[in-house]
C-alpha cells in the first residue's frame, strides 16, 4: 500500500444506540482509544492535568506493536453538535501531524441509532518507516467498525 505524505482518511457508519448514547463514550478520549485500539494500546492515560471535562486536555498511550508513544489532545469541542477534534502534539512514528474529528449525527426518522463519522489527516515524515505506517493506517481503518461493533455488543 502506498501512503502519500499528506494522507487523508474518512470512515462512517451507522451504531445501533442513541446519538447520546454515542456521545457519552465518544467525549472521553480514553474510552474511545480502550475501544478502538483494545490491546493494541497500553498505558492509555490523561497528562499534564487532563481530563473529560477540560479543552485542551492532553492524552498519552503507547502502541504495543512497536512501543511507540502516542501524544494527543483534545483541541475542541461541541457538546450541540456532538463532535470533537483532537490531534497529535508531537511527531511518532514517522507521523508529523495529526488531526482528527469525530461527529456523531442522529438519524432523523430512527431515533435509537445514529451516524458515526470519522475525519483523519496525517502528514506523513519523509523518513519514515512505510512498514510503521502502513501498519498504523491499517489499524485506524478498522477503528470505525470497533466503534459500531462495541455498541452492538453492548446493546444485547
Amino acid at each position: 500500500m502506498a501512503i502519500a505524505n499528506k494522507h487523508t482518511m474518512y470512515d462512517s457508519t451507522v451504531i445501533d444506540a442513541t446519538p447520546d448514547a454515542v456521545w457519552a463514550v465518544v467525549r472521553d478520549a480514553l474510552k474511545v482509544v480502550s475501544i478502538v485500539s483494545g490491546p493494541n494500546a497500553k498505558n492509555v492515560g490523561w497528562a499534564e492535568g487532563g481530563a473529560v471535562e477540560r479543552v485542551p486536555a492532553r492524552y498519552d498511550f503507547t502502541l504495543v506493536f512497536n512501543d511507540g508513544l502516542v501524544q494527543q489532545e483534545i483541541a475542541g469541542r461541541n457538546e450541540v453538535e456532538r463532535s470533537q477534534t483532537y490531534r497529535a502534539v508531537a511527531s511518532t512514528m514517522g507521523v508529523d501531524h495529526y488531526v482528527a474529528t469525530i461527529r456523531i449525527r442522529p438519524i432523523t426518522n430512527d431515533p435509537n441509532r445514529c451516524f458515526f463519522d470519522w475525519t483523519r489527516e496525517l502528514t506523513i515524515a519523509d523518513d519514515a518507516d512505510p512498514a510503521v505506517i502502513e501498519a498504523i493506517v491499517a489499524m485506524m481503518a478498522k477503528q470505525t467498525d470497533a466503534m459500531r461493533d462495541h455498541f452492538a455488543s453492548s446493546e444485547k
